[in-house]
């Protein structure tokens, strides 16, 4: 017996099967084009999406000896499409960070007031959520108004596809800025003021609910067995925490991919005037008393990429010819300590706590004597500056974190680990649990369907932590000078750029 998770991406998507005891059996993965048809547009066919999903599931049971009996999934948040009577899309899906719904979501916000739909959805202002997507809909397509009966994220257009009626769980409602996070329900006030008949949405129940079986003639198009049950799953970022064994208040997952995110596990939501100024949204974690507190950075992955492509051919043959990840060969020829030269890493607009899309990133304190360890060293130093800025910050807002444990690009070098701990000032751990997301979709299909007691007791297998580091008093002195005069670059790059 053995468990189906699907994690539906921005860019790619990917299935893993999983032993009852949490072993990984096999895992694929598909990929699908972002488009960007007009300036700010960021958006993904649907079809094209869901046909890729179809292909990945059907790869990564081909052959497969044990039977799947369970299956849930793992979808990217935000990205909201209208579907007709039979269920097709009528449309592309704007994804997160598309931002042609500005327009949208500040008339709205002038009309509803800025803070009563920060305090009623957790969620700060902004057109990347599905209710300014909704919004711009209505605006730009009216004639597609009278066809749409749902509006629907890709984890309901993934369950239509299965023959099952969709619905959404909490954490997934919580990235819409439609939900009420208080009653956990679809709040009748902003729909009410945004025109959007309730009618229109999925209906809304816990992540981790047992939906029903995959009908056996579509179960045979996918190439699975008679007698599928399908679990509820959840926002990506949510099920990559669960994934990683991030579910207790006071740890945060570090998420190190194209984007960096930060996410530290709440008892209850903390909704204060200091989270909206610096732009935090909080949310449904899985868990049915746990929340989630969201904090990132665009430049993360993205930027050692641009290292890699601009400067890196060397540790890009090595990493090739020794078999190493890029990371590791980085983390090798990169200076020990802090780095003499600072780097702002907003070379992609910057995240949390600004979120400033006309923000540049910056190189300084170059001299003739610069080497280019050094400057490797001040770009890992930058990224670890950043997100320190955000725990600091987020602290000062009343969200407290003792741990962080690390998931993705770096998570198993014990170096990286160090770097982390000595710059955070906090004991950091990492996961060696791969593809994070598609491991908690497992947890919920596992949990949803009694494989598994609960979360916090599964199967002996699912281990989320291979290092754990604390910081090292000496280093933790010399990156704090460092990121002392780190906080003050935005600030003075900001009045520059004016």
């Amino acid at each position: 017996m053995s468990i189906l998770a699907i994690d539906i991406g921005t860019t790619h998507c990917a299935a893993g099967v999983y032993a009852r005891d949490g072993s990984l059996l096999k895992h694929e993965t598909g990929a699908y084009l972002l488009q960007s048809p007009e300036p700010s547009a960021l958006e993904l066919d649907p079809e094209q999406v869901m046909e890729a999903v179809r292909a990945v599931i059907q790869s990564v049971v081909t052959g497969m000896r044990d039977r799947v009996r369970a299956m849930s999934f793992s979808v990217q948040g935000e990205a909201m499409v209208p579907v007709n009577q039979q269920g097709h899309p009528l449309g592309p899906a704007l994804t997160t960070f598309d931002l042609r719904p500005a327009q949208e979501a500040r008339q709205f916000i002038e009309r509803f007031g800025r803070e009563r739909l920060y305090g009623l959805t957790g969620l700060p202002p902004d057109p990347m959520y599905s209710l300014a997507k909704i919004l711009w809909w209505r605006a730009t397509r009216p004639d597609l108004t009278p066809q749409t009966v749902q509006y629907l994220c890709f984890g309901g257009l993934l369950l239509r596809q299965l023959g099952l009626v969709p619905a959404m769980d909490y954490s997934l409602a919580g990235r819409t800025q439609l939900l009420d996070l208080h009653g956990k329900h679809w709040s009748a006030e902003i729909l009410d003021a945004a025109e959007i008949p309730v009618t229109t949405l999925p209906r809304l129940l816990q992540a981790g609910t047992f939906l029903g079986l995959i009908p056996e003639r579509i179960a045979r198009e996918y190439g699975l067995p008679k007698g599928v049950q399908v679990v509820l799953g959840g926002h990506d970022q949510a099920c990559s925490a669960l994934g990683c064994g991030v579910i207790e208040p006071g740890t945060a997952m570090d998420a190190t991919g194209r984007v960096e995110c930060l996410l530290p596990v709440l008892a209850e939501p903390v909704i204060n005037d200091r989270m909206l100024a610096n732009h935090y949204g909080c949310y449904p974690h899985l868990l049915p008393d746990r929340y989630l507190a969201l904090a990132y950075s665009f430049s993360a992955g993205s930027l050692l990429r641009w290292y890699r492509d601009t400067f890196g051919e060397a540790e890009s043959e090595e990493a090739r010819v020794s078999g190493l990840s890029f990371h590791e060969i980085l983390l090798r020829k990169a200076s020990i300590g802090p780095s003499p030269v600072l780097v702002l890493p907003h070379f992609s607009a910057a995240g949390t706590p600004f979120l400033d899309p006309q923000a540049r990133g910056a190189v300084l304190g170059l001299t003739l004597t610069t080497s280019k360890a050094q400057i490797l060293k001040g770009l890992l130093d930058g990224l670890g500056y950043e997100m320190r800025l955000n725990l600091d910050v987020l602290e000062s807002a009343g969200v407290a974190v003792d741990r962080v444990r690390v998931v993705g690009g770096g998570a198993l070098s014990a170096t990286w680990l160090q770097l982390k701990a000595d710059i955070y000032r906090r004991t950091t751990e990492g996961s060696p649990v791969i593809d994070a997301p598609v491991h908690g979709a497992a947890l919920l299909a596992g949990v949803g369907t009694g494989l598994y007691h609960d979360f916090a007791a599964t199967a002996p297998r699912h281990e989320t932590i291979s290092h754990q580091v604390n910081p090292d008093p000496a280093a933790v002195e010399l990156y704090e000078r460092q990121y002392r005069q780190y906080r003050q670059l935005y600030p003075a790059l900001k009045r520059i750029q004016k």
